[in-house]
């Protein structure tokens, strides 16, 4: 094993954002502490893959990493605001491993043969209008959802109840775009799997 690669920086930010989401579970009962440390992470997750290639430091080890660590902050937000956050956590663990399996660390550009919609979804590794309504409803509804139950969002940051629900209704249905893409991961990994058992039979 290159130890090294368990050192480069964006791995480094990487291990930073755990402790981050570790302090913020301690402190879930501490609403505004929470948000400033779960923010803090999720801000991270930015800083990660720009270092990765300004530095030269991009690997598959910081790939695998990079979605670990995602899936663990929105698997504990989700447990958080609902008794049935888990099911939230269980699918986006199922697609992790569906496209890392399968995929590798270039899952992001493996979808030419997909669907408009999902092209149109992963397109440039989210980056395009449609991809950042799906990456915002995949990390910020449950954050704004957390706002809403501890009441930051209308105590803290005096926002009508108009204002909450309408950002709710665009990040649920971005959530919802990125739960169609997960659907689609799942079948393509069932079909990848399926075909490989046949091909195995064949020979």
């Amino acid at each position: 094993m290159e130890q090294h690669i368990l050192l480069y920086w964006p791995n480094i930010i990487g291990y930073m954002r755990i402790g981050l989401l570790l302090s913020a579970w301690a402190a879930h009962e501490t609403p505004f502490l929470f948000i400033i440390l779960y923010s803090i992470s999720v801000a991270l997750d930015g800083v990660d893959g720009w270092l990765a290639r300004k530095l030269g430091q991009t690997s598959r080890f910081g790939a695998w990493l990079d979605v670990v660590v995602d899936n663990v902050g929105r698997g504990m937000l989700w447990s958080l605001l609902f008794e049935w956050g888990w099911l939230v956590s269980a699918v986006e663990w199922c697609v992790f491993v569906c496209n890392h399996s399968s995929r590798g660390d270039h899952w992001k550009d493996s979808f030419s043969r997909s669907p408009a919609i999902i092209r149109a979804i992963m397109d440039k590794g989210f980056r395009t209008p449609l991809g950042l309504w799906v990456v915002s409803g995949l990390h910020c509804l449950p954050l704004w959802l957390y706002g809403s139950q501890t009441g930051l969002l209308s105590r803290w940051m005096y926002l009508p109840p108009w204002i909450q629900n309408l950002v709710t209704v665009l990040l649920a249905a971005g959530r919802l775009l990125a739960l169609l893409a997960e659907i689609w991961c799942i079948r393509t990994h069932v079909e990848f799997l399926t075909n490989e058992e046949t091909d195995d039979r064949k020979r």
